[in-house]
C-alpha cells in the first residue's frame, strides 16, 4: 500500500478554464494574503507587547489571530503556486494533511469563539467572580483544549481515509476539503458516522448553540441593566457575534458544496472559496482592531501617521 499511496496524485479541478485570468487571480490573492498575514501579526504583537492587554479576552483574540496565521500558511502557498502552474496536482498524502489542517484550524476558530463568549458572559453577568473563574490556568486549559480536541478527533478520520483505496483522481475544488471522501472507491460508513457525530455535531454544532445561548443570556441580563453596562456589552459582544455569523455561514457553504458541488457554477465556487479562506484571516483583525477600544488605542499608536477616521 505504501508505494501505491506515495504515487497517487490528485488533480484540483477548480482551476479548469481559468488559465486566461490566472495572473490576475494570483495578484489579487497575493495582495490579500499579505494583508491577512500582516494584520494578524500586528494584532498578536500589540496584545503581546502591552501588559494591560494580558487579559483572557485579549489572549483569546491573539489566539484567534495565531490560528488565522496557521490557516494562511496551510492554504495560501499551494493556492498561489497552483494559479501559476500548468497542472494543478497534489499528492494524496499532502491532500490529506491539508484537509486535516483546514478543518482542524476551522474548529479551533469555533471553539475559541465559544471560549470568548463564555468569557464575556462571566465578565458582564458575574463581574464579582470573574477574576476567580478566568484565571491564567483556566485560559491555558481552554487554549490547550481548543487546539488538542479538534486535532485528536480529525486525526481519526484522516488515518481512516489514508487506508481507503482511491479510485477517483479529481477534486472539484481549489484545495483539499471533505471532497476527498468522494475519491474513495467505496464510501466508508465508519468515516461518515464518525465525522457527523464527532466532528460536525460535538465540535461544530454544539459550540455554535453554546455561543448563541450565551449571548442570549447576556442580552437578557443587560436589557435590565444600566446604560453603561449595555454599552460595555455592545462594545465587546458585537465583534464576536459578527465573526460567528460570518464563520457559520461560510462553514455551512463548505458542507453544502461537498454534497452538491455539481450544481454550483465555477465562478460562484471561486468567490465563495476565497471568502472561506480569506474572510476570517483577513477581517478578524479588522473587526477586533477597530471595534475593541483598547486594541484600537494601541493600534493608533502603532501607526501614528495614519488617520483611521
Amino acid at each position: 500500500m505504501g508505494e501505491e499511496f506515495n504515487e497517487t496524485y490528485i488533480t484540483l479541478g477548480g482551476f479548469e478554464g481559468m488559465e486566461n485570468y490566472r495572473y490576475l487571480y494570483f495578484t489579487l490573492l497575493l495582495t490579500l494574503c499579505i494583508l491577512s498575514i500582516c494584520s494578524n501579526a500586528i494584532i498578536v504583537y500589540i496584545i503581546w507587547a502591552h501588559q494591560n492587554l494580558h487579559e483572557s479576552m485579549y489572549i483569546f483574540i491573539a489566539a484567534l489571530s495565531v490560528n488565522s496565521l496557521l490557516v494562511s500558511i496551510n492554504i495560501y502557498p499551494k493556492l498561489l503556486i497552483d494559479f501559476l502552474s500548468e497542472k494543478q496536482t497534489v499528492s494524496y498524502s499532502v491532500c490529506l494533511l491539508q484537509y486535516f489542517l483546514y478543518y482542524c484550524l476551522g474548529i479551533v476558530d469555533l471553539l475559541l469563539l465559544a471560549a470568548m463568549a463564555f468569557d464575556r458572559y462571566v465578565s458582564i453577568c458575574k463581574p464579582l467572580v470573574y477574576p476567580n473563574i478566568m484565571t491564567n490556568r483556566t485560559v491555558v486549559v481552554v487554549l490547550v483544549f481548543a487546539w488538542f480536541m479538534p486535532a485528536s478527533q480529525l486525526s481519526v478520520s484522516t488515518v481512516l481515509s489514508a487506508k481507503q483505496k482511491v479510485c477517483h483522481f479529481v477534486i472539484k475544488g481549489f484545495f483539499c476539503t471533505n471532497s476527498i471522501f468522494k475519491l474513495h472507491c467505496v464510501n466508508s460508513k465508519v468515516i461518515s458516522v464518525f465525522g457527523l457525530v464527532s466532528c460536525m455535531f460535538i465540535l461544530g454544532i454544539c459550540p455554535v448553540f453554546f455561543v448563541l445561548f450565551t449571548y442570549a443570556r447576556i442580552l437578557f441580563i443587560v436589557y435590565k441593566s444600566s446604560n453603561d453596562v449595555r454599552q460595555k456589552a455592545a462594545e465587546t459582544c458585537l465583534p464576536h457575534l459578527l465573526v460567528l455569523l460570518c464563520f457559520t455561514a461560510l462553514g455551512t457553504y463548505d458542507v453544502v458544496f461537498a454534497r452538491f458541488d455539481d450544481n454550483f457554477p465555477k465562478i460562484v465556487h471561486l468567490i465563495m472559496t476565497l471568502q472561506v479562506v480569506l474572510y476570517n484571516p483577513l477581517f478578524n483583525p479588522i473587526i477586533y482592531g477597530f471595534k475593541m477600544k483598547e486594541i484600537f488605542k494601541h493600534l493608533k499608536k502603532f501607526f501614528p501617521s495614519v488617520h483611521f477616521f
